[in-house]
């Protein structure tokens, strides 16, 4: 699967999901295929040193190069794997690949590690401190870009927020439960969950009081979801903390009239018609009718019948009371959900998200009514596509002001990340 091609947007995330649909492995197995797929590619850099360490000045075929980066992976980042079965495995996994001349040079190179193993894992320790950027397998220039923003301590923590698998995280839709009934369903579906607290992010300034009481959990280990039947039957969504907040800051309240742009697929959509009990009129806008599709799905699992959906916004100038603008971005607060968005990413990318993000804010302030509220939010951690955006929409329409704005930040706030500002228009 990791040698799979793929098509311009197809994240690891979606190939691996589309490759396990129609496997047969037990719920152990599936989470063992996605822990190695997603650690090797998260871990991609580092690993690739060691191999280039064994074979200076040699480049190795594609094939032979992730079977390397899968037996090391499993001898220095997964305790629960015995060295010999890594090696073995990685050894039968090159024959049934029909690599068996190269099975002799996998078989030394790991068992060489084998050998060296507390001396590498130093060696691997050391790199953290003195080339974070390598020793955490992320790019040079988006490090240094956030050493200088939060400093190498702190970018150090997120360089390990975003090598740490991410947590599920279930918001309870109360169109269709409550969070009693919910957790009493869980129990019977073998669901092993836990409140959420952001206060695991080991940090005293840690506050979730975006999230409210009751609203959010952690699923520390369940079937899979889709095999539930408080899934199917529109329970719960899943969605991290983060995302919430942006849907807070808008305030809808019942019989209003929303716009969600960029609405798929449908987290906020869904989140707003449940704050709203369901009435007034919610629109949700993608420019793409297979993600609408993706709203209308979860809206009809969810029991949402507020919301409508369009790929045009071609509506009377102040329609809306409250308009949300969750703006497509370089989801680099996301990172460690999105495993290979860091071999993706340039930093021309940011600039050319910054143009976009700027137009969709001044075409909504169009839809706006006046005393409305537009939302602004994002999943980057980048200022080029939060504050400034923001500061540059202020200083070209004078009839809107910045109510307030917060930026969530993993190592402080023990979420995704996440930036959200609360603009309104004056009468």
């Amino acid at each position: 699967m990791l040698g799979q091609r793929r098509t311009d947007g197809e994240f690891t995330e979606v190939l691996l999901e589309r490759s396990l649909a129609d496997a047969r492995l037990s719920t152990v197995d599936r989470g063992l295929c996605q822990e190695l797929v997603y650690g090797v590619v998260r871990s991609q850099a580092a690993l690739d040193w060691l191999i280039s360490r064994k074979t200076p000045g040699r480049t190795q075929k594609d094939a032979l190069q992730i079977l390397l980066r899968l037996g090391l992976y499993q001898i220095f980042w997964l305790d629960r794997i015995p060295d010999h079965a890594a090696v073995n495995e990685t050894v039968e996994q090159a024959r049934h690949g029909g690599h068996g001349p190269q099975t002799g040079f996998i078989n030394a190179m790991l068992r060489g590690y084998l050998r060296e193993k507390e001396a590498t894992q130093a060696l691997l320790a050391e790199l953290k401190i003195k080339n974070p950027a390598l020793g955490f397998s992320h790019p040079e220039w988006l490090v240094q870009r956030w050493q200088k923003l939060w400093g190498g301590e702190n970018t150090r923590r997120l360089l390990e927020w975003n090598n740490t698998p991410p947590k599920t995280f279930a918001r309870v839709n109360t169109l269709r439960t409550d969070a009693e009934k919910l957790i009493s369903r869980w129990r019977e579906e073998n669901v092993d969950y836990d409140f959420f607290q952001a206060g695991r992010a080991k940090t005293e300034k840690s506050s979730v009081d975006w999230v409210g009481e009751n609203l959010a959990f952690e699923l520390k280990s369940h079937p899979p979801l889709t095999w539930l039947e408080s899934f199917q039957q529109g329970g719960f969504y899943i969605q991290d903390p983060s995302t919430l907040l942006a849907v807070r800051e808008l305030d809808p309240q019942p019989g209003e009239t929303i716009l969600d742009l960029c609405a798929a697929p449908g987290g906020k959509t869904t989140f707003i018609a449940q704050l709203m009990n369901n009435t007034g009129r919610i629109v949700a806008h993608d420019v793409s009718p297979d993600r609408l599709k993706l709203i209308e799905e979860n809206c009809g699992r969810l029991g949402v019948t507020s919301a409508e959906v369009t790929t045009t916004l071609n509506f009377e100038p102040s329609t809306f009371n409250r308009v949300l603008v969750d703006a497509p971005c370089s989801n680099t607060g996301v990172m460690r959900r999105r495993v290979d968005l860091r071999w993706r990413i340039r930093p021309e990318e940011i600039e050319r998200l910054r143009a976009t993000q700027l137009e969709l804010l001044t075409r909504a302030a169009t839809l706006l009514k006046p005393e409305g509220a537009l939302v602004y939010s994002t999943c980057s951690l980048e200022p080029g596509e939060n504050t400034e955006v923001v500061q540059q929409f202020l200083a070209a329409h004078p009839s809107f002001k910045l109510e307030r704005e917060r930026q969530l930040l993993p190592f402080t706030d023990g979420v995704d990340g996440a930036f959200v500002a609360r603009l309104v228009r004056g009468a």
